[in-house]
């Protein structure tokens, strides 16, 4: 492990290999781990996403990293930090000329790719915000292939992953630290970035599956569905998938 401060002064862990990045962050937080601090891994063992599906990232080709946040906001609004580190992430494909959308909650498109899965998981006073970018890999497993991408596909160059780290983990706190006096300018931007809107998706919510229209994103941040003539608010489904 090799450990080294950003000119932002976040604290960087870079790791050979770990379980779990936010495993990890989690220990490190609870011992004092200022705000800020980031838990980076060559290789997961144990990675996951959300609902405990595994994350799988080939070693040392993509970024696997969590954040520890620290954040002073009403508990109420913690599940906007999943939203805003997508946007995040997006924007900073962007400033590499990768146009990325955001499908809510947790993951980065590039048409309709897979490129980039965040899991945000709270513990006491903190939130760790776990992020997955698929950076340089160009073959991905078989049963993935065909719904992943990485940065290194959609340009042809390879990236340094350090510098982009230090890019996203500015990113992210920047970001987070927007949620309550400009959480509108926040919406309209992942608005303009909403994979999903005016899209036709099933989704499961509890033990049953539906089929909706997304309307868009709520003034609160939730998923926007019309089906069966109204239209409802969500802020969690197990499982979205566009049908086409």
């Amino acid at each position: 492990m090799r450990s080294f401060t950003t000119s932002s002064g976040f604290v960087i862990r870079w790791y050979d290999c770990v379980g779990s990045t936010n495993d990890e962050a989690r220990t490190w937080s609870e011992l004092g781990a200022p705000d800020g601090s980031v838990v980076c891994a060559d290789q997961q063992t144990a990675g996951r996403g959300r609902r405990g599906a595994a994350w799988i990232s080939p070693v040392g080709e993509a970024l696997a990293f969590s954040q520890i946040l620290r954040p002073t906001m009403a508990r109420a609004l913690w599940p906007r930090l999943a939203l805003v580190a997508g946007l995040a992430v997006a924007k900073t494909l962007e400033a590499h000329g990768i146009a990325a959308e955001v499908k809510w909650p947790n993951d980065v498109w590039v048409k309709e790719k897979k490129i980039a899965g965040i899991l945000v998981e709270s513990t006491g006073d903190a939130v760790i915000v776990g992020v997955g970018l698929n950076v340089n890999p160009v073959d991905f497993p078989q049963d993935i292939a065909a719904i992943a991408t990485s940065m290194r596909i959609e340009t042809g160059r390879e990236y340094n992953r350090e510098e982009l780290l230090i890019a996203l983990s500015r990113s992210i706190m920047l970001h987070s630290q927007r949620i309550e006096a400009d959480f509108t300018d926040i919406l309209r931007d992942l608005r303009e970035r909403c994979a999903l809107t005016g899209k036709r998706v099933s989704l499961t919510l509890g033990h049953e599956t539906h089929m909706a229209r997304v309307m868009g994103i709520s003034d609160h941040g939730e998923l926007l569905i019309e089906r069966h003539g109204h239209v409802e608010a969500i802020w969690q489904a197990d499982q979205i998938r566009v049908v086409h």
